[in-house]
């Protein structure tokens, strides 16, 4: 069969298989329009069916979430595990604690973790989970009697050398010691490197709740020095203000950058003289308030209510966006306002925040688009670092941890690179981070035989 009568029927065989779900669907037909030239080189990958045994989650698990609230009434929620490659080792992705939480969404970042595991060149297959329980608004016990029987129906599946969960959305570090604790009890054995975002007392590794804004940063640090420019004096705008915002800030602003914008789901704020980390910190994290009370105590900052961060470029000329808020968070409109005030580099912080519009209009305009399945891959990196002490009963200082995470950064950057200068397509990371992934988790597959 011809490459593009492979991909073509292969979309359609997604397309019918899994209905309704179309996160899914862009996630596969975004890795699929770039594979028009390796399938071409490699027609081993069309003649083993590849593409369609990679689009299959090897398991999907979803199960009733039974808990009592603090008024004593009995709540039902869904929760979710996709396990949907391990050709390169365990099942390794986060789990996702949000209302919006749907089989189709775990599938889709479940995909994307696949390719992004394999760029950061570890032993880690790729997998999702979560549930459409929303922790807002509840009690630390309410919180805790979910967790518990969440991890009381997915401890059956998990495993060090089986599945590795980590946290997502809506699943902390609290969230991860509820989780554990209840497989502990379980299972009656300490198994540290089942869960990764842990606890930096009870096994967990420094740097990893910075590790994907930082890693963010650091592949973005490398595609600027491909055209000779670095952070030092440049305007940036963040979407978002959790882990992954509050750290890609926190670092851009230590490599000279200014970051002049960041947001939440009610609004964004403008700081001009750039974003204060200690007090954005202290409103999410420790106040667990919205961003506004950010605008309301910053000198000169000023709130944006219902509007995207983008919206700052009407009127700041900015060189660097990252998008790191919720997957399609950033579409045509605003990669419009970005390339007219200036924007050089965009990087996904989150998974899949810019929608297939936009991508393409940032890459026809020549801006460095870094896609999420590269940008955002530090975090699974980190935790692949946890998995490594936990497996050889060390613990790491945070030097070497954010060394290992800067050099592994670094790494995908280059695999990305040189993939898109093999196939012809210099500076396009979209392409070379699609390419690089696949291969290298289908060699696996070949190797492995029809399983």
């Amino acid at each position: 069969m011809a490459v593009n009568g492979a991909i073509s029927e292969t979309y359609a065989s997604v397309l019918a298989r899994n209905p309704g779900e179309t996160e899914f669907h862009q996630a596969v037909n975004e890795v699929f329009e770039s594979l028009d030239r390796v399938l071409e080189k490699h027609p081993r990958y069309v003649d083993a069916s590849i593409l369609e045994r990679i689009c299959e989650p090897e398991r999907q698990i979803i199960f009733r979430v039974p808990w009592v609230d603090d008024r004593g009434r009995v709540q039902i929620n869904r929760g979710f595990r996709v396990q949907f490659n391990s050709a390169l080792g365990p099942y390794k992705g986060g789990l996702r604690f949000h209302p919006s939480v749907l089989l189709g969404t775990v599938k889709f970042l479940g995909f994307e973790q696949i390719f992004k595991n394999a760029l950061t060149g570890l032993p880690i297959g790729g997998g999702k989970g979560g549930s459409d329980f929303d922790p807002k608004g509840k009690s630390d016990a309410e919180i805790m009697r979910f967790c518990q029987s969440f991890m009381t129906e997915l401890h059956r599946h998990i495993g060090e050398y089986t599945d590795v969960p980590a946290g997502d959305i809506g699943v902390g570090g609290r969230e991860i010691g509820y989780l554990f604790g209840q497989y502990k009890r379980i299972t009656n054995s300490y198994e540290s490197g089942v869960l990764t975002g842990k606890g930096i007392t009870w096994g967990g590794s420094l740097v990893r709740t910075e590790a994907t804004g930082y890693g963010a940063v650091f592949f973005t640090q490398h595609m600027l020095e491909s055209r000779g420019l670095a952070f030092d004096g440049l305007d940036v705008l963040v979407s978002g203000s959790g882990n992954v915002a509050t750290y890609a800030i926190e670092k851009i602003h230590a490599l000279g950058g200014r970051v002049v914008g960041a947001s939440d789901s009610g609004g964004s704020v403008y700081d001009p003289a750039g974003i204060d980390v200690a007090l954005l910190q202290d409103v999410k994290e420790v106040r667990r308030a919205r961003i506004d009370a950010y605008a309301a105590e910053r000198d000169g900052a000023t709130y944006l209510p219902g509007l995207p961060v983008w919206e700052i470029a009407r009127e700041h000329n900015v060189q660097v966006a990252l998008p790191s808020a919720t997957q399609n968070e950033l579409d045509e409109s605003h990669a419009k306002l970005l390339i007219d005030a200036g924007v050089v580099a965009v990087a996904e912080g989150a998974n899949m925040p810019t929608t297939p519009g936009a991508t393409r209009l940032l890459r026809e305009a020549g801006v460095l688009f870094a896609p999420g399945k590269a940008a955002n891959a530090g975090g699974v990196a980190t935790s692949a670092l946890e998995m490594q002490q936990n497996a050889s009963r060390d613990s790491w200082g945070a030097d070497y941890t954010e060394a290992r995470l800067a050099e592994i950064m670094q790494g995908i950057h280059e695999r990305c690179a040189e993939t898109a200068d093999e196939y012809g397509v210099p500076g396009d990371y979209v392409l070379g981070a699609n390419i690089a992934g696949f291969t290298r988790v289908a060699d696996a597959m070949l190797a492995l035989g029809v399983i």
